[in-house]
């Protein structure tokens, strides 16, 4: 049997993705992504700047509440992959039922981190900084349950790789359109007006979602088995996951602060850099699945890996006053942000078949997948943060010292990680299956 994480799987037909009708199965699995990316951006990039600049949280406090909440949540993934996998065995009922009380659960939890009770103002940072903490892990986990759930089920379907990633495409394309949304909300309608539409999209997303074609299901017995850590393929799928993650989580974390100071953008501009970085991100997705079909999955990612490098590295150059520059960095990097989003799923639901793990365990690694995720975003908000306020940035500073201690963090040092996560994807995915395809095509016999 073949682990390599790139290398072609089985092309079975996708479960209800056939046929004419198959923009309407996208359409039913693929909407509960809006709604998850959309609670993703308040959470992950706005909140930090939001505790800062509004209840002058101060930047090492606030980086770890903020990691520890993560941590905490980032911890709980693996034991709800595994969860998600015998709630769907028992029954699709009961998988639905468990997601849509998470769904009520986050919706509450993100009014509460952005409208925090007098009570717990008035108790001052500590109060707030502990509320925060509290409120966070509980709409983490609420998250997590809905969001492991729903990727394992995608990967369930199965089929060739320009299958899956059209698949992961319909669920990634939804989720920018709920970045976009969330983007915007803030700035023109306010944070109440961003939660209600949050809570309405999740209730119709969930419900779409329990309307879309089910994958096969296995039993609670077969459910069981070795932790995925434990499979050389997933090892090395994971380690390229992990370095790229961090690359992209450090400048999305500090993106608004070097918009801010930095450029010192006008705010009014803060929607129109987000909205461009997501949108190009999502024109570019069937761009990078046709390539796909030339390409490859993990050559694909690659291209995107470089094209970010690029993005980032001419960003350095960047000071007051560069707003028209800096959106076209955010056009070119939202186009690589496009393989981020589609691609690497694709590879693991591909891998999850290779293993011969399909339709018994996707949970189990997207559990692990998403802990590995939700550890990119907790170091880049715990150690990043707090790093910058060691090396003397402070939001509103101006002083050149500081703006370059910036500069270094938001631009250059994701490019040196994302250099990194280029050598390990050729290094342990793209180069092995060179090697085995060679070994291959040379056992062939000729007459």
């Amino acid at each position: 049997m073949k682990t390599s994480a790139g290398a072609a799987p089985s092309a079975e037909p996708i479960a209800g993705f056939g046929g004419p009708g198959a923009w309407r199965d996208g359409l039913r699995y693929g909407l509960l992504g809006m709604p998850l990316a959309f609670v993703a951006l308040p959470l992950y990039v706005v909140l930090p700047n939001h505790y800062a600049r509004e209840f002058g949280a101060p930047l090492a406090l606030l980086g770890a509440a903020l990691l520890g909440a993560r941590l905490i949540d980032a911890l709980l993934d693996p034991w709800i992959g595994r969860w998600s996998d015998r709630l769907i065995a028992r029954s699709v009922t009961a998988l639905m039922v468990a997601t849509g009380s998470a769904s009520v659960v986050l919706a509450l939890s993100l009014w509460g981190l952005f409208f925090p009770p007098p009570e717990i103002l008035e108790r001052g940072q500590g109060g707030l900084l502990a509320w925060a903490g509290a409120v966070l892990s509980l709409a983490y986990t609420a998250y997590s349950v809905i969001a492991v759930s729903h990727q394992a089920w995608g990967a369930r379907l199965g089929g060739s790789e320009t299958q899956r990633s059209r698949v992961v495409a319909w669920r990634e394309g939804f989720a920018l359109a709920g970045v976009l949304l969330a983007a915007v909300l803030p700035g023109t309608l306010g944070m109440g007006a961003m939660v209600a539409c949050f809570a309405v999209l999740l209730a119709l997303g969930w419900w779409s979602w329990s309307g879309s074609p089910v994958p096969p299901r296995a039993t609670a017995r077969s459910c069981a088995g070795p932790s995925p850590l434990r499979q050389p393929a997933f090892q090395r799928l994971l380690a390229v996951f992990v370095l790229n993650g961090i690359a992209s989580a450090i400048p999305a974390t500090l993106v608004l602060f070097f918009a801010q100071d930095r450029l010192q953008a006008p705010a009014s501009l803060e929607p129109a850099f987000l909205g461009t970085y997501f949108l190009c991100a999502a024109l570019s997705l069937p761009l990078w699945v046709r390539l796909v079909e030339r390409w490859g999955l993990a050559r694909t990612w690659l291209a995107g890996m470089a094209m970010a490098v690029a993005a980032f590295a001419w960003t350095a150059g960047l000071g007051t006053g560069d707003v028209l520059p800096f959106l076209l960095v955010c056009a070119v990097s939202g186009v690589a942000l496009g393989t981020d989003l589609a691609l690497p799923g694709a590879m693991l639901a591909g891998l999850i078949g290779q293993l011969g793990e399909r339709g018994r365990r996707e949970g189990a690694y997207f559990g692990w997948w998403n802990f590995a995720t939700k550890m990119n975003l907790a170091l880049a908000a715990g150690l990043a943060l707090p790093l910058l306020a060691w090396l003397g940035y402070a939001p509103g500073a101006r002083d050149a010292t500081a703006l370059n201690t910036l500069t270094l963090a938001y631009c250059l040092l994701p490019c040196l990680l994302k250099l990194a996560a280029g050598v390990t994807l050729y290094l342990l995915v793209i180069r092995p299956e060179r090697l085995v395809r060679a070994t291959a095509a040379a056992q062939v016999p000729t007459r």
